[in-house]
């Protein structure tokens, strides 16, 4: 594709473009793509851009163009025919191989594996392991039955699609009959393509979500908790995120005095973000969201570690782009609470103050609101 050439900027105009979707890569669904597109405008209001719809290849267009993909973008050529050649280009990231946009990347695979999928970085695994959950990552049924026998001495195991999201697809088995009765569920082709990862299962656990993002020079870190919900179909959904939100990146937030959970857990998520730079160098991305778990096996014993990384716009991209347009308006303004919330139902709506970026029947799930809050204006 050839590299797009704006016109000149004439006066009063906007300073450039923010532009939804690459290809593949755009939002899944109806309610997404309304969402990723009240996103986006914000994010055109924070630049000082014009927000110009679904990108459309060849078009010429005012200023520099900023993407809003839906989902990692995963070839590297092609995210640069687009001109998207750095974290700067972007709200998300571009990784070179699928594998690094999964949670298989978070734990090792067997020794000896029958199958190591295309960019896998053992060096990863390793400079990771003392910040994630005990766990393997497989890539074929035999692979995945000796990781869950090694695994199943610590108590019940919890196995989950490597491209899963929402706790979506994940069964906890207690002994070897039922790990090998759910390996003989996962299709092998897509078991081959995709992965599959097996870890300690917990109890009594918190998940923190910890992040990073920047956009332009405004650059935030947070903490907070999300939830799950049921939707319309009575099935296991992303229900929101609370998040308390810092000006500055993981540095400064670390340099604050946060409560014992969460500086453990902000730590954790600095170390694997600071692994996943040096060990895929290609990569990059200016949002850098990590779910990181707290709680107990089975025999009582405390864990912790990160579960995932998302390098995408996500559920709690709308508490995201809310806090960088405050902080952006408030220069003095050191921390802000913010929420983004999902509710399913023809009787969900939006509290007072909030801001929706979705809101009406989704053709595929049904009634449902989605909306942010700023939760409170107390400087700490």
């Amino acid at each position: 594709m050839a590299s797009i050439t704006p016109p000149p900027m004439q006066a009063g105009q906007a300073r450039g473009s923010v532009v939804l979707g690459v290809g593949r890569d755009a939002a899944h669904s109806s309610h997404e793509a309304a969402a990723h597109a009240a996103i986006a405008q914000q994010l055109a209001d924070l630049l000082g851009y014009d927000f110009a719809g679904a990108y459309v290849p060849g078009q010429r267009y005012p200023g520099p163009l900023y993407f809003v993909p839906g989902d990692v973008l995963t070839a590297l050529d092609a995210a640069q025919a687009c001109g998207i050649r750095s974290a700067a280009d972007l709200f998300g990231g571009v990784v070179p191989d699928r594998v690094v946009a999964s949670k298989a990347i978070t734990h090792p695979l067997v020794d000896a594996p029958t199958r190591v999928p295309e960019g896998w970085s053992s060096a990863f695994a390793e400079r990771v392991r003392s910040v994630v959950l005990p766990g393997y990552s497989a890539y074929t049924p035999a692979d995945a039955r000796r990781a869950g026998r090694a695994l199943l001495h610590l108590g019940p195991v919890r196995i989950k699609p490597a491209h899963g999201n929402a706790g979506r697809g994940q069964r906890v088995v207690s002994d070897i009959s039922e790990l090998d009765a759910v390996v003989a569920d996962f299709d092998e082709e897509a078991l081959a393509l995709d992965g599959m990862v097996l870890e300690a299962d917990l109890v009594d656990l918190t998940t923190w979500s910890v992040g990073q993002v920047r956009v332009d020079h405004h650059t935030i870190a947070y903490y907070g908790t999300q939830w799950l919900t049921h939707d319309n179909a009575g099935e296991v959904a992303y229900g929101g995120s609370s998040l308390r939100v810092h000006r500055g990146g993981f540095d400064a937030l670390l340099r604050e005095s946060l409560p014992p959970p969460v500086r453990a857990a902000a730590a954790q998520a600095q170390l694997y973000d600071e692994a996943a730079r040096q060990c895929f160098p290609r990569m990059f991305a200016s949002r850098r969201n990590y779910d990181v778990v707290q709680g107990k096996d089975h025999r009582g014993q405390p864990h912790a570690g990160v579960l995932e990384s998302s390098w995408r716009i996500g559920g709690a991209s709308g508490a995201e782009a809310a806090a960088l347009l405050r902080f952006h308006d408030e220069p003095g303004r050191r921390w802000l609470g913010v929420r983004s919330e999902e509710r399913y139902g023809t009787d969900a709506t939006p509290p007072p103050g909030a801001s929706v970026l979705f809101h009406g029947a989704d053709p595929v799930v049904g009634p449902l609101l989605k909306f942010t809050l700023v939760e409170d204006d107390d400087d700490a």
